[in-house]
């Protein structure tokens, strides 16, 4: 294989692993929780008569009526510190080298992790210890996904990045599966080891990540990816955009290292406030189910233990990992990103309705009804954080300047992760009141039609400006695809023919 095709294959396993085990270490909370507060009743007599009889086994300080809320501060104090965290992280991932600043992230992620787990074993009873460890993670995590965008983002054009990148963003929905399926092993015995072996996972990742990951495919002498659109208009096409004659006669002088873009010079970026409101609510949806699904099995589907329930959760990120491939390649047949997503949003507000009413009253029904809803829930998700985040990083309007990939990256899931700080605080909050709010539509199915709404002006622009690419002969007899008046250089060019 040519050389940058063997970088790119590891770029992508090696951020598909980085990524895979962040998610790998956010999920145990969500599948511990039941431990901290489980049905004493169906568990062993009392073994000390002083003790309150049906919250004996429960861990301090959540052995509480309050549980459910104390449950939502924790989840808020992770994603309220990622949601923050993320609007500066960017900013600073265009400015510092991504190997550096993505290992240490996953090495600071991988010691709070383990930090929580150790509270189980130093017998902590406090709940500010658990809050501010949570709020710790968070706060480190957000140096993940605008770093391993921005590396994919560097190594691959626009060519088929909606199916590459919906592959690719296979890592979340696999990490979620990984996390659940390892926190299961230790939930009932010894909540702490399900973090602390996520939290060793994730920080030897970190010590690899360091070791092998190329950030730029310059820095192993391979050919960049073309990030901006070249129009035609003054001669035969060339990588910069200047015409053959230009380039002959112009004296060869280093490139000047473009500026990273300004938060508001990425905001201005078509697209960008769009997308990342749309994706408010669309995480919204995706991380209430991530959070609090499995103790919603456990309450409404029969009568399930920790490990059971947990493992019944990841059908929905099996569903995930299925919309996030079908929406790539939709997106890249059509060219309509945001139709894909909107197309997928409106499907998905009537299945979570039937989910609430139907999906729980056997096995087999909440099996098909997980899995369809994940892939209608995440599907849009994960197109949104991956191909259309670098897209935008790399817009024409940048004028081929790529320093804007982290930071759009950034911009759109930190506000995201607003969505995803709301939804699991208030599913916390509504929980008491009973299940069926908490999936109805108070909450899931109205943030559903919301991100749709959301992306209803970019849609139209896309209808009318037409979604397809037109392939044409360009420059070198290589072929370019063509949208309106501009013309864009394929990966022909990038494999040195």
């Amino acid at each position: 294989l040519p050389l940058s095709r063997r970088y790119r294959g590891l770029t992508l396993v090696l951020t598909f692993l980085c990524y895979t085990s962040y998610h790998l270490s956010r999920k145990p909370i969500s599948i511990v929780k039941s431990q901290l507060h489980p049905n004493c009743s169906a568990l062993n007599p009392n073994p000390s008569n002083d003790s309150n009889s049906s919250t004996w086994c429960s861990w301090a300080p959540f052995d509480g009526d309050n549980y459910k809320e104390l449950f939502g501060a924790l989840d808020n104090a992770f994603l309220v510190a990622y949601a923050i965290g993320m609007f500066i992280s960017g900013i600073f991932g265009e400015r510092l080298p991504l190997r550096y600043y993505l290992s240490g992230g996953m090495v600071l992620s991988g010691i709070f992790t383990a930090l929580f787990g150790l509270g189980y074993f130093w017998n902590i009873h406090v709940l500010w210890y658990f809050i501010v460890v949570q709020g710790c993670n968070g706060l480190v995590q957000t140096t993940g996904w605008p770093s391993v965008v921005a590396c994919v983002g560097n190594w691959f054009g626009k060519g088929k990045r909606g199916l590459i990148m919906g592959i690719w963003n296979s890592h979340t929905s696999v990490g979620n599966i990984l996390g659940s399926l390892i926190a299961g092993v230790w939930v009932s015995s010894s909540w702490g080891l399900s973090f602390i072996v996520p939290g060793i996972i994730i920080t030897a990742m970190g010590i690899i990540c360091f070791f092998f990951l190329v950030e730029y495919p310059e820095d192993v002498g391979c050919s960049p990816p073309l990030h901006h659109v070249i129009t035609s208009n003054e001669g035969p096409l060339s990588i910069t955009g200047q015409s053959s004659m230009d380039r002959s006669n112009s004296p060869t002088e280093p490139a000047e290292e473009p500026e990273a873009i300004s938060f508001l010079g990425a905001l201005r970026i078509p697209g960008v406030v769009e997308f990342s409101l749309c994706l408010l609510f669309a995480k919204l949806v995706s991380y209430t189910f991530l959070y609090w699904l499995a103790l919603s099995i456990i309450v409404n589907v029969a009568h399930f233990g920790a490990k059971e329930a947990g493992d019944l959760s990841t059908l929905f990120d099996v569903g995930g990992i299925l919309g996030g491939i079908f929406a790539g390649l939709i997106s890249d047949y059509t060219g309509g990103r945001a139709t894909t997503c909107c197309v997928m949003l409106v499907v998905a507000a009537p299945m979570l309705f039937l989910y609430n009413h139907v999906g729980q009253n056997s096995i087999g029904t909440s099996i098909a009804m997980l899995i369809v809803c994940g892939a209608l829930v995440n599907g849009p998700y994960a197109l949104i954080t991956t191909a259309v985040s670098a897209d935008l990083g790399t817009h024409e309007s940048l004028k081929g300047n790529a320093k804007a990939l982290s930071t759009v990256t950034a911009i759109i899931d930190g506000t995201g992760s607003i969505g995803a700080a709301l939804g699991p605080l208030l599913a916390g909050l509504i929980s008491p009141t009973g299940w069926n709010n908490v999936f109805y539509i108070y909450m899931l199915i109205a943030a559903d039609v919301l991100a749709c709404l959301l992306l209803a002006r970019v849609v139209v622009k896309e209808v009318h400006g037409g979604g397809g690419h037109k392939e044409v002969r360009g420059w070198c007899g290589h072929i370019v695809r063509k949208r309106g008046s501009s013309v864009q250089l394929t990966e022909s060019v990038l494999d040195g023919k």
